[in-house]
């Protein structure tokens, strides 16, 4: 079983060799937590060159940010939990918090996102915090964006942005780190901004020399034309590189369905627990944090069901409302994961403040991936964690709201087993019954259906091994010469 970290104290978790006091190494997810935490801004903390003549001067602190929000529909609490959670975000991504704004509207403002009135108040505000970013809880049109630096006279970055930034901290492998760049990418195209023929180049060719004649010595590509065609190349070859990847991901997603593995995904909001559900039922060690999006490249593990059957668990990527589109279309490959599984896992935090909101945010996405592949969903199996954080009041409640739902608690592995045995359950079961006597020379046909169909009952006897099971069609095919009774059942 993966050890809880919850049991040490960040600064006397690891030793220099990576191991604990009492001489255990550490998991790979403890590695990358320990690596994840070495990386964090410090408040307070400068690194300011005391000799002058030094050439360059740094200074590290945390960016110090201050949140607004427009409250257009629900009620005055579902509008401070959106705040709250980009709060949370912000603090993920590294900032310090210093106030918070909402502004009840009918809409943004179409110039400045809240209107002019608050945007003064706003600025009153940066001033007298010394804040140095403004965070707004939305998607902010270039328009809006420009308007708001210009006034605000500081950093202005929005809710996508926020999660671009976060995604981009904590992707490790390639496959992540590309899907990242793809999004950032993709995000900035329409918000680059130039600066007038001030940044324009002396056009080339003909049309630059002597001979080019009167009227043709124009400005030539300016500095943005530059930058977006730049920008556009690199997004056709990181589309190029995602695309090889998708092609090995597509060829062991093969090779488990041509095996007859049933695969079962983990989604659901983030930071609702699927790490640790995973450590729970298969001890992964994968990275478990609590911080959102922690986890964002998928880890896929081998699992069996109480009566021996095989199948793969996979841990993929959270959700959260209005997950930015570039990162939908950019993890494509990662959320397809959740599509072609035979069963979702989805695992729904028991005590989180709204947790049908958040249940309600991953159907969203869930059905924009549906809509995008033209395909049904997989079945579904909602899972309450961290049931051992919450009140009863709330589970009953959440009970109710989700009828058929399992409550367990992956820290303390409370109802883990009852999760397991629902898991066997739901998974598709071999579909052809056979009754059959193998000789002791094909005792590999014997293991392969112990390993990928269901076994019934088993005799030896002095011809072979008598086998009664439900295997699946090639597996029923081999053994179709050793039927007894005259053919299969």
């Amino acid at each position: 079983m993966p050890r809880a970290e919850a049991q040490y104290e960040p600064e006397e978790l690891f030793d220099e060799f990576g191991q604990y006091a009492d001489g255990t190494e550490l998991s790979q997810g403890e590695l990358e937590l320990e690596d994840r935490a070495s990386l964090r801004r410090v408040a307070g903390l400068s690194t300011e060159l005391t000799d002058i003549t030094e050439v360059e001067y740094r200074q590290l602190r945390l960016e110090r940010v201050v949140l607004v929000g427009v409250w257009t529909e629900g009620t005055a609490a579902q509008s401070e939990a959106s705040l709250e959670e980009l709060a949370r975000l912000a603090e993920t991504a590294g900032s310090q918090i210093l106030e918070g704004l909402v502004q009840r509207r009918s809409r943004p403002d179409p110039a400045t996102y809240v209107g002019s009135g608050k945007v003064r108040e706003l600025s009153d505000i940066v001033a007298s915090t010394g804040a140095d970013t403004v965070i707004c809880d939305g998607e902010l049109s270039p328009g809006q964006l420009r308007q708001l630096e210009a006034k605000l006279k500081v950093k202005v970055i929005d809710r996508t942005a926020l999660i671009l930034d976060i995604f981009a901290q904590h992707a490790r492998s390639r496959e992540g780190k590309a899907q990242v760049e793809l999004a950032q990418l993709q995000y900035l195209i329409p918000r680059l901004r130039g600066w007038g023929e001030s940044l324009s180049r002396q056009a080339g060719g003909r049309a630059g020399g002597a001979n080019g004649g009167v009227g043709l010595r124009g400005p030539g590509e300016t500095k943005l034309e530059t930058d977006r065609r730049r920008i556009s190349k690199r997004v056709a070859k990181l589309r190029r590189e995602i695309a090889a990847m998708d092609t090995i991901r597509a060829t062991k997603r093969g090779r488990r369905v041509a095996n007859e593995v049933p695969s079962v995904a983990i989604v659901g909001y983030t930071n609702a627990g699927k790490s640790s559900l995973l450590n729970a039922i298969t001890g992964a060690g994968v990275l478990v944090e609590d911080a959102l999006f922690a986890t964002l490249d998928p880890t896929t593990r081998r699992s069996e069901t109480p009566d021996g059957r095989a199948y793969t668990l996979t841990d993929t990527v959270g959700f959260v409302r209005h997950l930015p589109h570039q990162l939908v279309d950019a993890f494509r490959s990662t959320l397809d994961e959740a599509a072609d599984a035979d069963l979702l896992v989805h695992v729904v935090d028991g005590s989180a403040p709204a947790p049908e909101e958040q249940v309600n945010a991953v159907h969203e996405v869930l059905h924009e991936i549906a809509e995008r592949r033209s395909d049904a969903l997989p079945p579904e199996l909602i899972v309450i964690n961290k049931a051992d954080a919450a009140d009863e009041v709330s589970l009953a409640r959440l009970r109710h709201l989700l009828p058929g739902a399992v409550v367990v608690s992956a820290r303390s592995g409370q109802g883990v087993a009852t999760l397991v045995e629902e898991i066997a359950q739901r998974l598709p079961r071999p579909e052809v019954a056979v009754d059959v006597l193998v000789p002791y020379a094909r005792g590999e046909l014997v293991a392969r259906a112990h390993a990928d169909g269901e076994v019934l009952a088993e005799e030896h006897t002095p011809e072979g091994t008598r086998l009664q099971a439900r295997v699946h069609p090639d597996l029923a095919a081999a053994l179709q010469r050793y039927v007894t009774n005259g053919s299969a059942i």
